[in-house]
């Protein structure tokens, strides 16, 4: 545990809160403490109780979004979604630099969608966990299918009817009905458009 008054650290709390508002820091506290209290809810009810913190916290919930068991959204303060959300098992949403989602999407289980990385520059005497975040927009289109075990990374917008194959690693734009697949992802395929 370092020391809150380490010259490396500075004051830890105050730093926290310089860099939140007092919404952000309450919707923090409400996903993390009604998420341990929801995140492994069963059934139904469980799935309602979630989209409610969900409903409680994210900037824009566009209709009934459904969480499965064991998903882990962290500042949701960033998240914007459409109708019609599906976020299945142990999938993990880390919206600090921004995600949103339009409508009638799918994320698999254990799927990652990350909108920050840490700094890469660290300052002589800095600790890369003191060096702060930098953030870019995950922008996902509608009608769009995120396999399981999939990552997403920061920076990265995913066309309307696109899928995004099991296992893939994102790094960069997939455009509009097409199928990629890989690490790093690459395209596999394009999809018909409808007429």
């Amino acid at each position: 545990m370092p020391d809150m008054t380490d010259s490396r650290h500075g004051m830890l709390p105050l730093n926290f809160l310089r860099r939140h508002s007092w919404r952000q820091t309450a919707g923090l506290l409400a996903e993390e403490y009604l998420g341990v209290l929801t995140r492994s809810f069963p059934g139904f009810e469980g799935m309602t109780l979630r989209y409610l913190v969900l409903k409680l916290t994210a900037a824009r919930v566009g209709g009934f979004c459904y969480l499965y068991r064991g998903v882990t959204l962290t500042h949701t303060y960033g998240l914007r979604v459409g109708r019609e959300f599906h976020v299945n098992t142990g999938a993990h949403l880390d919206a600090r630099g921004g995600i949103t989602v339009g409508d009638d999407v799918l994320v698999g289980p254990n799927s990652v969608l990350v909108s920050s990385d840490h700094a890469i520059n660290v300052a002589p005497g800095q600790t890369r966990a003191s060096a702060g975040h930098t953030n870019k927009p995950v922008l996902i289109g509608s009608h769009v299918w995120i396999g399981a075990n999939c990552v997403v990374r920061g920076g990265v917008t995913v066309g309307d009817h696109s899928i995004i194959a099991s296992g893939a690693v994102v790094v960069k734009d997939v455009e509009p009905f097409t199928i990629v697949g890989g690490n790093p992802a690459v395209v596999i395929r394009r999809l018909t458009e409808p007429e």
